[in-house]
């Protein structure tokens, strides 16, 4: 039996003046506030290690540029090596590339996909989303249980919408949900605590805002 502890890290802001919907975009990176987001989820991350003796051992991120600048600090803070995932990655959205507001949702163009709440406007369902994220997390956890032995730690970098609906189902919480209520600010960390990877148990999860005081003026919206 091995329990091991995966963070869920979500990246800073991003630098996005026109506000649109950046999807998998791959030339969207992160702002000055976003980047000093990331160096406070790291300095968070060390402290536990260094206060709680956290073995913080595997280091994984989203191949998106936003996710992987939001992972070179904690790789530097905690002497890791970034290791791409596919699997956690944003979800393909119908609306990538465009500037969603009223006028736009009014195009019949965009009405077969805002029909069915179980496989929304961006393509790709829910139970998808969270099957990647909870093979990724599984594999993340017993990497680090490999590495560092039972209870150990491992960071994922990804993005808000997996990084929720992968909570609501680890807490046992149906799907589909408001957007607006989501918790996962930008550069949270939301932990999943295994405490036998192979027993197939759901995970308790644990939520933090170390950035919480970067906040102020800072779109919270989802996909921002």
């Amino acid at each position: 039996m091995s329990s091991a502890i995966v963070h869920l890290l979500r990246h800073g802001q991003v630098h996005n003046p026109d506000r649109i919907v950046y999807g998998r975009l791959p030339e969207f990176r992160l702002a000055e506030r976003g980047q000093e987001m990331a160096r406070v989820a790291a300095q968070s991350l060390a402290q536990r290690r260094d206060e709680q003796g956290a073995r913080i051992v595997h280091l994984a991120a989203s191949p998106l540029l936003r996710t992987r600048q939001t992972a070179q600090p904690v790789a530097e803070a905690l002497d890791l090596q970034i290791h791409p995932d596919e699997r956690v990655i944003e979800p393909w959205n119908h609306f990538e590339g465009l500037h969603v507001d009223a006028a736009e949702l009014a195009k019949p163009v965009h009405w077969p996909h805002l029909i069915n709440p179980l496989r929304p406007s961006w393509g790709e369902p829910y139970r998808s989303i969270v099957a990647r994220m909870a093979e990724a997390a599984l594999a993340a956890g017993r990497r680090a249980a490999e590495i560092g032995g039972d209870g150990a730690e491992a960071v994922i970098v990804s993005h808000q919408l997996p990084i929720w609906l992968t909570r609501l189902s680890a807490e046992g919480r149906t799907l589909p949900h408001d957007p607006r209520k989501r918790q996962c600010n930008l550069g949270s960390l939301t932990s999943l605590h295994f405490s036998d990877l192979d027993s197939g148990r759901r995970p308790t999860v644990t939520y933090a805002e170390p950035s919480a005081h970067l906040y102020s003026g800072v779109n919270q919206l989802p996909g921002s």
